[in-house]
């Protein structure tokens, strides 16, 4: 079983740094607050009045809902919502926190083969999945405008599952770095939940295996 866990991540790896990823985070020292203009977002994001939240794969995110309970209504992101029960991190996501969480949507799994998803929600590969979904995940509320000027001050994020991320700029665009070295688009930012805050990327990203 051990195993076939490892070729399950061999093969996630693999696939990810062979996809073509168009250009466009330990945890630092408090958060930075900046008045610099957020990166723009794709159309499955529409902004109406910033105090009412945004719309995120056709459901209005509301900011006192937690991050679960806002992205279980998102259309967007029904792969990463349901591989998230599967690996038991509900409970996780739905605490106090605060977390920043980098949420691939449906067509950033798409890229992988059916099977390399399908075997991710087996009772066997489930430490591989917590080990991908945590890397997703930062402690802390971190926006856009934070990100920015991390990645001006060539500062790195700790994910839950220890690794680190680099907010990178290019075009003037707030992109991400994983440890593979990739370079993640962010498709929509700051979606404000009552314990954090979602980023929807275009790329599952990956940690050193």
């Amino acid at each position: 079983m051990e195993s076939h866990g490892n070729k399950v991540v061999v093969a996630i790896v693999t696939m990810v740094l062979g996809l073509a990823i168009g250009g466009g985070v330990g945890y630092a020292a408090g958060n930075m607050n900046t008045n610099d203009t957020k990166s723009n977002s794709s159309t499955s994001m529409s902004m109406d009045d910033e105090s009412d939240g945004v719309t995120v794969g056709g459901a209005k995110m509301v900011k006192d809902k937690d991050i679960v309970d806002n992205a279980v209504n998102a259309k967007n992101v029904t792969t990463v919502v349901s591989l998230v029960q599967k690996a038991g991190l509900v409970d996780t996501l739905k605490s106090d926190g605060p977390f920043t969480v980098f949420a691939p949507d449906n067509d950033a799994f798409a890229k992988l083969p059916s099977e390399t998803v399908a075997s991710l929600q087996e009772e066997a590969n489930v430490e591989q999945l917590k080990t991908i979904l945590t890397y997703h995940v930062v402690p802390g509320t971190y926006t856009s405008a934070d990100l920015k000027v991390m990645a001006q001050k060539g500062e790195a994020l700790t994910t839950v599952q220890g690794q680190m991320l680099m907010p990178v700029l290019k075009d003037n665009a707030v992109k991400l770095m994983d440890a593979s070295g990739n370079t993640i688009d962010i498709e929509t930012t700051d979606v404000i939940s009552s314990n954090g805050v979602t980023h929807v990327v275009k790329s599952v990203m990956m940690p050193k295996s």
